[in-house]
């Protein structure tokens, strides 16, 4: 299949990338559930701290063994630092805390907000006022964000409402150490970057262990799976198959799986866990979604032909 001048063409490799990325980001959310709800034995930042610090040391062995260029700038590491902690201590531990009470379909879908939050962001730093299309597509997904919340807030259950608070924040910190990575960019890969970033996040998360005393983890069979999943599909394939999205894929094709996503999300929740789906929270999905489908046209719309990542 051909595509316009600035776009690549779709490759079969690419495709089957883009299927592991629905498929494996999408059950993330499931397992980091099985792993932290009540009776798991694993503490949500523990599971966090383990998960991140093993993925970012083999991300890094395996960049070493390719001979990629390993050592950054002091700047760099500054900026690898600060883009880590916000996008895997505050966001990925955020989603782990919320996710001991919070059913993993609904964390799944306020986190699918992240393009919503990003646009709102970038408007606000940039004063640059925001397309009617683009105003549009905010209020749509926004208005999903709230019927989403509206049942939990309903039943006045005060934990609840903080779990539903823990997930908006963790979408606001992922927002803000993608905002850092993209206008701070380094010159190292994108699998040494990452690498670094799981690291320091990892230390981030020793420091939320510390300071909260988390017990010793008990894990239960299931939880220990999950725990593995976690670190060997979910950071290390599912990252892998990412990064090869993004070279072999158009951004219009990669980014699907922002939409795709949430549905993988809801939809093992609601078969293996028998989360509860009702017309407000598929209300809600629907509206979020198209918020986020919105954002994206408006940014394709947008974008120069020629400005594919290369």
């Amino acid at each position: 299949m051909t595509s316009s001048p600035g776009e690549r063409s779709i490759e079969a490799r690419g495709i089957i990338n883009l299927f592991i990325v629905y498929i494996v980001w999408g059950s993330t959310y499931l397992a980091i559930r099985i792993a932290v709800r009540p009776g798991s034995g694993i503490p949500p930042f523990t599971l966090g701290m383990v998960r991140i610090l093993i993925a970012g040391i083999l991300m890094l062995l395996i960049s070493a063994l390719r001979r990629s260029p390993m050592r950054p700038t002091r700047k760099e590491l500054v900026v690898l630092a600060c883009s880590g902690i916000l996008l895997w201590t505050g966001g990925n531990g955020m989603v782990n805390w919320a996710e001991q009470r919070i059913d993993s379909s609904l964390a799944a879908l306020l986190i699918a907000t992240v393009p919503l939050w990003m646009v709102l962001m970038e408007s606000i730093l940039d004063r640059k006022k925001p397309s009617s299309g683009l105003v549009l597509s905010l209020i749509i997904g926004f208005t999903g964000i709230a019927l989403l919340s509206a049942t939990t807030l309903q039943t006045g259950d005060m934990g609840d409402i903080v779990s539903l608070l823990a997930l908006v924040l963790a979408s606001i910190s992922w927002t803000l150490g993608s905002l850092l990575q993209s206008r701070m960019p380094v010159s190292l890969s994108i699998e040494v970057s990452a690498g670094y970033q799981q690291i320091f996040g990892g230390l981030g998360f020793v420091v939320l262990v510390l300071l909260t005393g988390e017990p010793r983890p008990t894990p239960t069979t299931e939880a220990w799976l999950a725990w593995g999943y976690l670190i060997f599909v979910g950071s290390l394939i599912g990252f892998t198959a990412y990064v090869r999205i993004l070279q072999l894929l158009p951004m219009s094709v990669a980014m699907t799986y922002a939409y795709v996503n949430p549905v993988v999300a809801l939809f093992l929740g609601a078969v293996i866990l028998s989360e509860h789906l009702n017309l407000t929270t598929l209300a809600g999905a629907a509206l979020v979604l198209l918020g986020v489908a919105g954002v994206f046209r408006d940014r394709s719309r947008l974008r120069p032909r020629d400005g594919a990542l290369s």
